[in-house]
């Protein structure tokens, strides 16, 4: 049995925000460009990918995410804005991003980067920007340029808003028909448990 598990950790977002995400998707998937899309039940922002991690490590990585979690307040966070790294014009990564609760959920991510740092893992040097990846390209193809121009054309897109109250340690298996996750720790926000 393997000893270690690929593991990140990441918000989970509402199940209203991933059927908007998915339409979205649906829209861009139309393109018929080559790209590996988010199944919708996987839907989440990564707060941290950690890799592979031992699985004796686990509950001190547990006990770090609750600690960050416990010193923030539960906040409200809207996923608006289509985009793609590096450009729309080029795409690789598809997205969603962040609007009204950007900066909560960039002080929660510095916590948690304070919190894992302290274990060994190295702090991200790119600045954090929230988002709710939606699809990978996996090879250029004809169908980039229409995807392009749909990205552009929902620069606007809303998703909608749901309330922030917890972070999940999630390991991640690759399997031929995608990623499955499982949660294997939770960390409540700052009067989580009254909401």
């Amino acid at each position: 049995m393997k000893d270690t598990v690929r593991t990140f950790v990441a918000v989970e977002t509402s199940a209203a925000v991933r059927q908007r995400a998915a339409e979205l998707i649906g829209i861009f998937a139309a393109t018929g460009a080559k790209v590996s899309w988010v199944q919708q039940q996987n839907l989440h922002l990564t707060l941290k990918f950690l890799d592979e991690v031992p699985l004796n490590s686990i509950p001190q990585v547990s006990a770090a995410v609750q600690k960050a979690a416990a010193s923030s307040e539960p906040f409200e966070l809207e996923i608006c804005t289509a985009g793609a790294f590096p450009s729309a014009a080029r795409p690789r990564t598809l997205w969603l991003g962040t609007g009204q609760g950007s900066d909560a959920l960039e002080r929660l991510n510095a916590g948690l980067e304070r919190g894992l740092k302290a274990l060994g893992f190295p702090k991200e040097h790119r600045r954090f920007a929230g988002h709710l990846t939606l699809g990978r390209v996996r090879e250029s193809t004809s169908g980039l340029v229409e995807l392009g121009s749909l990205i552009r054309q929902h620069a606007a897109f809303v998703a909608g808003t749901f309330p922030v109250r917890e972070l999940v340690v999630f390991s991640s298996r690759l399997t031929p028909q995608g990623a499955i996750y499982e949660p294997l720790g939770r960390g409540r926000l700052m009067d989580g448990l009254r909401g």
